[in-house]
């Protein structure tokens, strides 16, 4: 039985950055890996998706492109290499995680690790079994998609969001059940391929755990594309119909019944954790997640747990901080992981982008705030590129004027969020980010207009 410092089990952002810091502070560190490094995100979710969406956004470019006197012959699609070009992105960052994990001398093995009581695990692979030891352990085994439990679901084809990916013709048709963020970006990339999208929501908006006025802009734009929304209504059944086609039954608030045939089904509400590397662990849970502390230790002394296997907020980065925060933790407490200033970003076209709080949330709060939004209609750089969608929202605390939230629709909003994002985490108030010089032109200078117009010195604000 060979022994560690730390074994990690699971190689997604959570887990491999983990076992490289650990390895980098001097620990013997071990990972174990059932399937390829970079988790869900890499190989099924963020960057596969992110790839397509830049696909995307060039469709829209070219066909914006005919306004402005640049014309083109008819566009076409040739999904093989553009599935080709996925593949290949996700096939060099995975050799690149291969390679940070060598170069740190992290250990590696490959197979399906299950944890067992005193820090003992055991890798199975090919029919083999190998046991290991370790002082400490982060369980960082990630999430899949939740499948639900509707009528007819399991005579019909259908796709998850780790599955969508391999579709190798462009439907006509597809049903996504989810308005979350997963939901939207699909939503963004097959309407963008010409195929007629329609959006399935229980709540009564898209992305219902961001802001409002985000979520409404999003929906707009994504009508004006040709996406349906059904708000209010739920799936209730599913049937085969004619040509393989799928008929999707869904009911709205008043039970009234409507019938949507397609030919793809995607189902994205939500994912679970993965929890099978440790049932033979008595761990205290907090509903479906690991319970873990502020340090991110779970009930177990010296077994620790990240990303989404813990819940909080499901995203890579998350993951990756979480992991970074355990091993600081792994000889005793001494850095809470802290979730106040977390950047959360949607792809779409516009990107929306948040940090903090949103107003909702102050509301139920019952917070003293003050708010400004700057619309980039009157935004330079904007208007050049023909991208005027959009805003930038910012919230402060009345009293102090510290940034209490920050929400950003808009072309390239994900990439200006973490400017605000570093004023934030440096407790920076809202007279910093105001008299703070920005690029001009740039989309950035609608954080300024806002700032300056909520300490009453607007200028290119209209009262």
């Amino acid at each position: 039985m060979i022994s560690y410092d730390l074994i990690v089990i699971g190689g997604g952002p959570g887990g491999y950055v983990a076992a490289i810091r650990a390895a980098k502070d001097g620990k013997k560190t071990a990972i174990v890996e059932a399937d390829q490094f970079g988790g869900t995100c890499l190989n099924r979710g963020c960057i596969p998706s992110k790839t397509l969406l830049k696909h995307a956004e060039v469709i829209e470019q070219i066909e914006k492109a005919k306004e402005w006197g640049i014309h083109t012959s008819e566009t076409t699609f040739d999904v093989a290499k553009m599935i080709e070009r996925k593949n290949n992105v996700i096939s060099t960052l995975q050799q690149g995680i291969r390679s940070l994990l060598r170069a740190a001398n992290v250990e590696v093995y490959h197979g399906f690790g299950k944890v067992y009581p005193k820090k003992r695990v055991v890798v199975e692979h090919k029919g083999t079994a190998t046991e290991l030891k370790a002082k400490n352990i982060i369980i960082a085994t990630g999430s899949r998609p939740i499948v639900p439990d509707i009528p007819g679901l399991d005579s019909v084809s259908y796709h998850t969001t780790d599955t969508i990916f391999d579709l190798e013709n462009i439907p006509e048709s597809l049903v996504i059940i989810g308005g979350g963020v997963i939901g939207v970006e699909m939503a963004e990339i097959f309407s963008s391929l010409r195929t007629k999208v329609t959006v399935i929501e229980r709540s009564e908006r898209i992305i219902p755990m961001e802001d409002e006025t985000a979520a409404n802009a999003l929906a707009k734009a994504l009508k004006k594309k040709g996406v349906m929304f059904l708000f209010g209504h739920e799936v209730m059944e599913f049937e085969r119909g004619r040509s393989g086609r799928t008929k999707v039954i869904v009911v709205n608030r008043d039970k009234e019944r409507t019938t949507i045939e397609t030919d793809e089904v995607l189902i994205a509400i939500g994912r679970q954790p993965n929890l099978d590397a440790i049932e033979h662990l008595n761990l205290t849970m907090n509903g479906p997640f690991i319970q873990v502390d502020d340090y991110l230790e779970t009930s177990e002394r010296g077994v620790f747990a990240v990303g989404d296997v813990i819940g909080n907020w499901q995203l890579a980065h998350v993951a990756s901080c979480e992991g970074l925060t355990a091993v600081c933790n792994l000889n005793g407490s001494k850095q809470k992981m802290d979730y106040s200033v977390i950047p959360r970003c949607i792809y779409t076209s516009p990107q929306v982008a948040c940090v903090g709080m949103t107003e909702e949330e102050m509301k139920k709060r019952k917070l003293k705030y003050k708010v400004h939004q700057f619309n980039f209609l009157a935004n330079g750089m904007a208007l050049a590129n023909g991208e005027t969608d959009g805003f930038a929202k910012i919230m402060i605390d009345e009293t102090y004027g510290e940034i209490l939230g920050v929400v950003m629709v808009g072309a390239n909003v994900t990439e200006i969020i973490g400017q605000v994002s570093a004023f934030m985490y440096l407790e920076g108030t809202v007279d910093e980010l105001a008299t703070m010089v920005q690029p001009h032109p740039s989309r950035s200078e609608a954080l300024m207009e806002s700032a300056n117009s909520l300490i009453g010195k607007g200028i290119h604000t209209v009262r």
